[in-house]
């Protein structure tokens, strides 16, 4: 994805109208995560293109994403493995906490790390082929890419224990079940849907998706008073924004809300600074 790089690139970046697209593209290795992938990552979440609305996250040759790159690991020593992990928690802080909503289509593996990269996704798509799984267990390793945070969450951490202890793999239906995925579809169709709900999502005002993004995951760990203080502030500015007289008017006026034209964003205005939103 970077231009000039001297290696092939791992990932693709496809770009619809205001709709990006980032394959993760290593097939032959099932799309296993290695220091470039996450550069690519870290150089798009940094400075996302200034059009784009929403963005879909995919792997190429049947998988989504098998996990750590171990190739890469063999040699590495302990305090460069410690850099290593919070590289990563940085990345993925940006696809969670950044300005976009982020969509995942997911095939096939999404092991270990790449569980880990869908677990930052805020919606997620899965297929048939789909097999979650956390093996570090079996590999020697613990979870470094953020796991024990956020799908913890997810899962909470005895059912997370559990998977991490046996390895076992999760179908997509038991996925969905138990909170990897929201949406259980049939094969060839995880990608279709996630183009149509990126439009739904982008066609949203862009301040509530950005509210909704930041706010409730921060809500969840406030205590019960500060949260309903947290959720009547964000309703506020919401509330007297552009983007709500114009919903208001479409309302009243039995027509679709039109945002695009309310947007004043600009590139970086609303990302934050992701050391200040590890979880």
């Amino acid at each position: 994805m970077p231009d000039g790089a001297s290696e092939r690139a791992t990932t693709r970046l496809e770009i619809d109208g205001d709709i990006a697209m980032i394959v993760f593209d290593r097939p032959e290795k099932r799309n296993a995560v290695n220091d470039a992938l996450i550069d690519e990552l870290d150089a798009f979440f940094s400075n996302p293109p200034k059009d784009v609305s929403a963005v879909i996250l995919t792997g190429s040759g049947g998988h989504f994403c098998a996990g750590l790159d171990l190739a890469e690991h063999v040699d590495r020593t302990p305090v460069a493995g410690v850099h290593h992990s919070r590289k990563w928690h940085r990345v993925t802080n940006m696809i969670e906490f950044g300005e976009l909503p982020v969509l995942s289509a997911l095939t096939g593996a999404v092991i270990g790390g790449g569980l880990e990269i869908a677990a930052a996704t805020h919606v997620r798509i899965a297929e048939p082929s789909v097999q979650f799984q956390l093996p570090e267990g079996r590999r020697g390793i613990f979870v470094g890419g953020g796991a024990s945070v956020r799908v913890s969450r997810l899962l909470g951490p005895d059912r997370m224990r559990e998977m991490m202890l046996t390895g076992r793999k999760c179908s997509t239906e038991e996925g969905v079940a138990i909170g990897l995925a929201h949406y259980a579809v049939g094969d060839g169709e995880a990608l279709p849907l996630a183009r149509k709900l990126a439009r739904q999502i982008a066609d949203n005002e862009s301040f509530s998706n950005y509210l909704m993004i930041q706010a409730l995951p921060r809500i969840a760990n406030m205590s019960h008073g500060d949260g309903l203080f947290t959720e009547s502030l964000a309703a506020a500015m919401s509330q007297t924004s552009e983007g709500a007289r114009e919903g208001l008017k479409a309302f009243l006026e039995k027509r679709e809300p039109s945002f695009r034209q309310t947007r004043t964003r600009t590139p970086g205005e609303l990302t934050p600074n992701p050391s200040t939103t590890e979880k």
